[in-house]
């Protein structure tokens, strides 16, 4: 029934979170292992945390910066860039700020809280791609003289309008949605699925736990998604 949905769909939507990544030994900030155990959150993701002390943001960012840099994409950020061959309209949605699903091939793909390896100049708002690893100056500035800030969204900003814009509208018309890795309590991009739901959207889910929209989906699959993900594409006829 699943594999005939996907093979049938005709505009798709895949939203991912923390999970996906996970399986590339990311660690998350809300599971059992996960980073807001040592640290809080209103110490090091919040613009006035930057503005007390970005010697102290910046060095946190650098330590996961080193974190993320030698892992890879795993089978499940593959997956997701193959379906793009496959349909017409697609749309990734990720939470994630780490830059797998490009380097796995995506390519039509909204980032709603942004992306590590990008800085932006607190001053002029100039946006720039940072990959030193570790970071030659902290905090690092721009070449006004100005100090950039990591270009992802912290605690208490809003998300980017016109990325969150496009994702609405993408789960407004898609008939299939794929709900994978993100544990669906994380506003606004908690409200997708519903958006999704209420348009008579299908839903699937890939998680490795149930989650609050588990009973409101059609289909909640658990298990990591490095293994459901890449058997639901294979499903799907070779072009």
């Amino acid at each position: 029934m699943i594999k005939e949905i996907i093979q049938q769909a005709r505009a798709v939507v895949v939203l991912t979170g923390a999970g996906v990544s996970a399986e590339s030994g990311i660690p998350t900030f809300r599971g059992p292992n996960g980073l807001w155990r040592n640290f809080r959150p209103e110490e090091l993701a919040t613009p006035s945390a930057f503005a007390q002390n970005p010697i102290l943001v910046w060095e946190w960012y650098d330590w996961r910066r080193q974190i993320i840099a030698p892992k890879g994409p795993n089978p499940a950020h593959y997956a997701i860039a193959n379906l793009e061959s496959y349909y017409q309209q697609f749309l990734l949605i990720t939470q994630n700020i780490d830059g797998l699903h490009q380097r796995a091939g995506s390519q039509k793909l909204v980032e709603l809280h942004g992306n590590i390896w990008r800085v932006r100049c607190v001053e002029e708002g100039i946006i720039s791609e940072n990959r030193e690893v570790p970071l030659r100056s902290i905090p690092p500035r721009c070449s006004c003289g100005s100090l950039m800030r990591p270009d992802v969204v912290w605690f208490g900003e809003a998300l980017p309008p016109e990325a969150m814009s496009q994702a609405v509208e993408a789960v407004e018309n898609c008939d299939l949605l794929l709900v994978v890795g993100t544990s669906a309590v994380v506003q606004p991009a908690a409200s997708l699925p519903y958006i999704a739901k209420n348009r008579g959207s299908y839903i699937i889910e890939i998680n490795s736990e149930t989650t609050p929209i588990s009973s409101l989906i059609n289909e909640s699959l658990i298990g990591k998604a490095g293994e459901i993900l890449p058997t639901l594409v294979d499903s799907l006829p070779r072009k």
